[in-house]
């Protein structure tokens, strides 16, 4: 079903107002009738039209006027304006201009050009709110995102507490973890998942019992394996999250090893998702360079030595390769 117009006709003259209103009689119209400038200005606050015609010699308050008016009140300044006229003359039509009209059409009416142009202006006027609307719920996917965004900063700060790690880890390797994928080739959408995915790499340790998480020395054989279950977890948790599911690349896999030793599915060099390779290396960095309550931060020249022995091991080489060309260029 087509949606209707809603057309305020302006003019003093019954005769006229009645002449136009049986001109753009129509299912697709609802044609609203005013005498006076000011009755006008009274409708059109509350019904909103989607264009006006505007008849200028009026007494009181001219069309002149009236345009001006609704143009400086901010709700309904770009509601479309026809002015129409027996005023012909350059200078009518540039006071018109000035007050705000968008077109013209002069006396005697024409009825099929005044359809034609009722009917442009119709079509860019809904042309115009599709795109306001389209700005609008942009603008508010935005406002989600940002609070999405937010709300998991928030998750990582609480699973670094929890889990003993430095103050900032969650962000620092989400910064680190984007920096390096971006010039690894990943880009557009795929760099916001893997923010996500690292803000969230450990949120399947919250299903480890503290006893466990929070052990201070070597974890026995029974309580590693609940220990290694937790990427299986976090893959438990976001899956079921339509908006985090893409980013379950890092929280799932980060724990497997390129040589295929690690866990939990075993699996090898690039069977492994970029993300997570990618990640593997910049958490380790910041772990190792990092106080732990049950260790000091190793010294730099160490940690370096031992992620370079682990290349080809434990971690992807390319992905060895370029941290620490950034890192020589100090932009990780």
């Amino acid at each position: 079903m087509q949606a209707q117009n809603t057309i305020l006709i302006v003019d003093d003259n019954p005769v006229g107002l009645q002449h136009l209103a049986m001109i753009l009689q129509s299912p697709g119209h609802e044609l609203i009738l005013s005498s006076s400038g000011g009755e006008a200005l009274e409708k059109v606050k509350s019904i909103q039209p989607d264009l006006i015609l505007l008849d200028v010699l009026m007494p009181g308050m001219d069309g002149f006027e009236v345009c001006r008016r609704l143009r400086s009140d901010p709700v309904l300044a770009e509601v479309p304006i026809l002015i129409i006229t027996a005023l012909d003359d350059r200078e009518s039509r540039l006071k018109g201009l000035n007050a705000g009209a968008d077109d013209f059409i002069t006396k005697p009416i024409d009825p099929d050009e005044l359809e034609a142009r009722v009917h442009t202006i119709l079509r860019l006027n809904r042309y115009r709110r599709l795109l306001e609307k389209q700005s609008e719920l942009e603008e508010a996917n935005r406002a989600l995102r940002q609070a999405y965004d937010t709300t998991l900063e928030g998750w990582g700060r609480v699973l670094d507490l929890r889990d003993g790690e430095t103050e900032g880890h969650s962000k620092r390797v989400a910064v680190m973890t984007v920096r390096l994928a971006l010039e690894l080739g990943i880009e557009g959408e795929a760099l916001l998942h893997i923010r996500r995915g690292a803000l969230l790499h450990d949120i399947g340790k919250i299903a480890i019992p503290d006893r466990i998480l929070l052990k201070p020395g070597e974890l026995t054989i029974d309580e590693w394996e609940p220990m290694r279950r937790h990427p299986v977890y976090a893959y438990e948790t976001l899956s079921s999250i339509p908006y985090l599911r893409p980013a379950l690349d890092i929280p799932y896999c980060h724990h497997e090893r390129w040589d295929g030793s690690g866990y939990p599915q075993g699996l090898k060099d690039k069977q492994i998702p970029l993300a997570a390779r990618i990640f593997a290396v910049v958490d380790v960095w910041d772990a190792l360079t990092s106080d732990r309550p049950y260790r000091k931060a190793w010294p730099k020249d160490k940690v370096i030595e031992y992620i370079h022995a682990q290349s080809g091991k434990l971690f992807d080489p390319r992905v060895v390769d370029m941290f620490f060309y950034l890192k020589d260029l100090g932009e990780l």
